[in-house]
């Protein structure tokens, strides 16, 4: 897989996509991530990749000719799946989204700033718009890092034990269980004799009925028309 971010401040990213698991993924030759600074396609002396807004009004908006340029520089060279947008006015990523991108060969991440971007950038040249929750950054760099990592974690071959992923929240529209490591009694704080049973299928039993109740309790939204009604009796 190869992910493209589109960036007015690469710096930010610098720390996210050069540690742990994404530094790990990028030496096994597994992901290529490569960050294009915007200011270096844009033909201002100043190196100015914003502008003020026709109609007045506070902010800046980052403008069209440079993000045109670069995208169409990296589409000239390959085919891209998708050309991501990062924003809070857009459609909230999900579990089920990096699942989706992960499968993916091209993908193109340009990171919002300032006040956001020319309109057009939207209406011609992007194809999937994403938010990381329903708050305003300083930049979209974060929430680009934030999707790579979500999207880069699920590659066959980046987490040691491939199965872990396949048991993180919201894989199956539930949260992620409690879960202990030893010493199994500390200061009187016991770990659940259930999971020092042996009997793997009680466990996993166990384990979905916490899913369940924590989701219940947490995120409900999460439990809509998903069939788990015949859980909410079981102890």
């Amino acid at each position: 897989m190869r992910i493209d971010i589109i960036t007015a401040v690469p710096d930010l990213l610098e720390s996210p996509l050069g540690h742990s698991i994404i530094q790990r993924a990028r030496e096994k030759q597994i992901v290529e991530i490569q960050v294009h600074n915007l200011r270096d396609y844009t033909k201002d002396k100043y190196k100015s990749v914003d502008d003020y807004a026709f109609g007045g009004g506070a902010g800046m908006v980052m403008t069209i000719e440079p993000i045109f340029n670069v995208i169409e520089k990296l589409t000239a060279e390959r085919k891209y799946d998708e050309i991501i947008y990062t924003s809070p006015d857009s459609e909230k990523f999900t579990q089920k989204i990096a699942n989706n991108l992960s499968l993916k060969n091209n993908l193109i991440i340009l990171t919002g700033h300032y006040k956001g971007v020319d309109q057009r950038v939207r209406d011609h040249l992007i194809t999937m718009e994403l938010s990381i929750g329903d708050y305003v950054l300083s930049g979209g760099e974060l929430a680009g890092a934030v999707i790579t990592d979500a999207i880069v974690r699920l590659l066959p071959g980046v987490l040691s034990d491939e199965t872990s992923a396949l048991t993180d929240s919201f894989q199956d529209n539930l949260l992620a269980p409690p879960v202990y490591t030893r010493p199994a009694n500390f200061k009187g704080w016991k770990v659940p004799e259930i999971l020092l049973s042996g009997h793997a299928e009680k466990v996993e039993k166990w384990r979905l009925k916490q899913s369940y109740d924590r989701t219940k309790k947490i995120r409900p939204d999460l439990l809509k028309d998903e069939g788990f009604g015949s859980m909410k009796d079981e102890g």
